[in-house]
């Protein structure tokens, strides 16, 4: 907006000077034709007696402002200003009409002015000075100089303020934005709204978020309904099978099935339970995660080397985050259970933990088999199997938990690239220790 109004100053001063520099030669020429049909009514009457005469006074009072020379047929200067004729100028016709005025220059001025060459051989110069209209538009051009000056810091300063204003109400919306990403459905922009497009859009978003916390609070008051109602039958099934005798294969059996129904439904209710808690931060207390991370893989080294595969873990010591240790725990806890169920002897597992910027990278990854390309963007929705794991124990539930809980701690879980196998990351926020 302020360059469109700048703009239009522009073309508006550049119309204004060049009105003014027309009607300032207008002038000028108005006065030489003045000078013309004075001169030619002393011409009418005694030819260039009369002439002569005429311009020796005019060159006694002359101010600087006007140019006159009469010559004779021989190049002889009969009167004038000036000693000599302009070597710029040549002269045209013989009457003393303004017709064909041109301006030529001589120094640092510029003259309006008629030459011509009078019957019988007499040339005559008369000239008006254009210095009085270049220094008025001199002038104009200083003014218009500093009202675009003016008006370009005035454009700034507007501008500057508006732009604050409006990047000061996105920024409140941004802030909201990256609550509500972190896990703060009931994040709410505060104060009055004002009744402008930002006041409505503000409102429309809150709206937006009134409904997708309803939503997700109904889902998972779902989910934890559904999975208390149902441990609870399977658990009491599970105790009445204990009691039959004689078919014990095929109570073991029916009991085995049970067990990891109930186990589905503790992961679905722990689930619920993290998503539930997501940016709440209550119960999260300081955790050496590099000690937490020590005792899980100690607890998994032998059943990793029972497996055959080929495991190494590259910890840094004394890495803190603000969680809940047990939490964490099942987080790598589930990803190295998910390493024994799908590679296979010689496989190489890798766990890493190191410092990155303000946050902590953990990093777990294998030779195994992988996870299927087009299954990966939806790797961490719950039951989700590849078909080839159909046969495999389980029932997809170990990636959305992990998920779950570190949205809980508000650490960032992503799928890195590999050649081979199967890689994990979670950038943990990184507790800064006081001295």
């Amino acid at each position: 907006m302020a360059l469109a109004v700048t703009a239009l100053s522009l073309a508006a001063m550049a119309l204004q000077y060049r009105l003014v520099e027309t009607r300032l030669l207008q002038a000028q020429q108005t006065l030489l034709t003045a000078d013309l049909n004075g001169l030619a009514a002393l011409y009418d009457q005694r030819r260039i007696i009369a002439l002569r005469q005429a311009i020796d006074d005019r060159a006694t009072a002359a101010t600087g402002d006007e140019m006159l020379l009469l010559m004779d047929r021989n190049g002889a200067i009969l009167a004038g200003t000036r000693p000599d004729w302009p070597a710029a100028l040549s002269p045209s016709g013989d009457t003393f009409t303004p017709d064909n005025a041109t301006i030529f220059t001589e120094g640092q001025t510029r003259w309006l002015a008629v030459a011509r060459d009078l019957p019988g051989g007499f040339p005559l110069l008369v000239a008006r000075s254009l210095q009085p209209v270049d220094a008025t538009l001199a002038a104009l051009r200083r003014g218009m100089l500093g009202l675009l000056g003016a008006l370009l810091v005035a454009g700034a300063l507007v501008g500057g303020l508006a732009a604050r204003s409006v990047m000061q109400r996105i920024n409140r919306l941004n802030t909201l934005a990256d609550q509500v990403a972190d896990g703060h459905l009931d994040a709410r922009l505060p104060g009055p709204r004002s009744p402008d497009e930002f006041g409505l859009l503000e409102t429309h978003v809150h709206a937006m978020l009134d409904r997708i916390e309803n939503l997700n609070r109904a889902t998972h008051r779902l989910s934890e309904t559904i999975a208390h109602e149902l441990r609870t039958p399977l658990n009491r099934m599970l105790q009445k099978l204990s009691r039959i005798e004689g078919q014990d294969d095929l109570t073991a059996d029916l009991k085995a099935e049970m067990r990891q129904a109930i186990r589905m439904f503790d992961s679905l209710l722990d689930i619920s339970r993290a998503e539930a808690d997501q940016g709440t931060g209550g119960g999260l207390v300081p955790v050496d995660l590099s000690t937490t991370a020590a005792e899980v893989w100690d607890l998994y080294d032998p059943l990793l080397e029972d497996k055959g595969l080929q495991a190494e873990a590259h910890i840094t010591p004394s890495l803190t985050i603000l969680g809940d240790r047990n939490l964490i725990a099942q987080v790598l806890s589930n990803l190295l259970d998910n390493a024994i169920k799908y590679c296979a002897a010689g496989d190489h597992l890798t766990l890493t933990l190191a410092p990155e910027d303000d946050r902590i990278l953990m990093r777990v990854s294998d030779t195994g088999p992988g996870l299927p390309d087009a299954l990966k963007p939806e790797a961490f929705d719950r039951f989700t199997r590849a078909e080839r794991d159909r046969a495999t124990p389980g029932h997809g539930l170990g990636l959305a938990l992990v998920r779950a809980i570190a949205a809980r701690h508000g650490a960032r879980l992503t799928l890195p690239p590999t050649d081979k196998g199967f890689a994990l990351e979670i950038r943990w926020p990184r507790l800064q220790q006081s001295d």
